[in-house]
């Protein structure tokens, strides 16, 4: 496969350079894409270097099989003919097609096959904390349909990019030294303080943060009548992300059975033991490829709900790795 990674210099590029490794990715030859600004800079994979090359409008990506991007929206659309038009996958990981009718938006777990329904020649990659919520969901939709999920998020600072996580680091050293501490990448000193703001608020009080996850959980699973509502919260957290989530079904499910479908289920890992304290924690979690549940309980306000703890590597399973995964997946059931 001739493979290439568009926004090859930021926290998520990086993460898909080191993910094709690490799955031992089939990549005959790869291209790093960036903006003017990173071109020229070196990135080894498999012992090589890489020069970064200045994306650009031309025939770049005519020799491209799957092109996995992460450039931000902006990038993703306007590049996205030039990207495909010679035939080329598009794996984006940016906001920009999640939501369109002809373009899947996948998690391999949940939606694998929808990644063959193509007519763009675009997959999209969905929102970190979606990903890692539907992982958790899909086994207890199996027992029976899911009628509503209320979530909590818990988001790392490096959700918002690899310059929100040194403002995190430098924000204590500037406190503990006495100075103002620099606020650029959140609304507020995220040190010492969480934040309940993710992303731009919407017209309905909800953040663009919560709206997706309301929007692209129904699309992964196929349920547009599942009722979803979410609050998201930034931590003061390095790397990756945490969530509360309850759960209504249509029938009652135990958590024998819920316990029991989670550890069978594909990319899923069940961290409960309360009595030896054993659950996920980010600290834990972060650098690591599944997603972890713990906390399962009945909810004791309704007989059929459930209530548990999702913990997952955002920039893994919430980003490159998931989207590398979507590449593994077609070229594991290629039709």
């Amino acid at each position: 496969m001739n493979v290439a990674i568009v926004g090859a210099s930021g926290a998520v590029g990086q993460e898909f350079i080191r993910v094709l490794e690490e799955q031992n990715f089939p990549v005959d030859q790869l291209t790093l894409f960036g903006s003017k600004r990173s071109a020229g800079r070196v990135y080894k994979f498999r012992g090589q270097d890489h020069v970064v090359k200045e994306l650009k409008h031309g025939d770049d990506f005519k020799d491209i099989d799957i092109a996995f991007t992460s450039a931000g929206a902006s990038v993703s659309k306007e590049f996205a003919e030039t990207i495909t038009k010679h035939g080329a996958l598009m794996i984006d990981n940016s906001s920009a097609f999640r939501m369109d009718d002809d373009v899947p938006l996948v998690v391999p777990e949940v939606n694998g096959e929808d990644a063959f329904n193509t007519p763009r020649r675009i997959i999209a990659n969905p929102n970190c904390t979606t990903i890692q919520m539907v992982v958790a969901l899909k086994p207890i939709n199996d027992i029976s349909p899911i009628r509503r999920v209320h979530v909590a998020t818990y988001q790392a600072a490096s959700g918002a990019g690899a310059a929100a996580m040194d403002e995190l680091v430098a924000q204590y050293g500037q406190l503990q030294r006495g100075e103002e501490p620099t606020v650029e990448k959140f609304a507020y000193q995220l040190a010492y303080n969480v934040i309940p703001h993710v992303d731009v608020f919407m017209d309905n009080g909800y953040t663009k943060e919560e709206m997706k996850m309301y929007n692209e959980t129904k699309k992964i699973m196929h349920a547009p009548g599942l009722d979803v509502s979410a609050t998201c919260v930034r931590v003061p957290v390095m790397r990756a992300h945490s969530e509360a989530v309850w759960v209504q079904t249509e029938a009652p499910v135990s958590v024998e059975q819920a316990r029991e479908a989670f550890a069978s289920a594909e990319g899923l890992v069940v961290l409960d033991s309360p009595a030896d304290k054993v659950y996920p924690m980010p600290l834990d979690i972060a650098d690591k490829d599944p997603v972890f549940v713990g906390r399962l309980r009945k909810d004791i306000t309704d007989p059929c709900g459930l209530s548990f703890w999702v913990v997952g590597d955002q920039i893994k399973k919430g980003a490159a790795l998931n989207a590398v995964q979507i590449a593994q997946y077609i070229l594991e059931h290629k039709r």
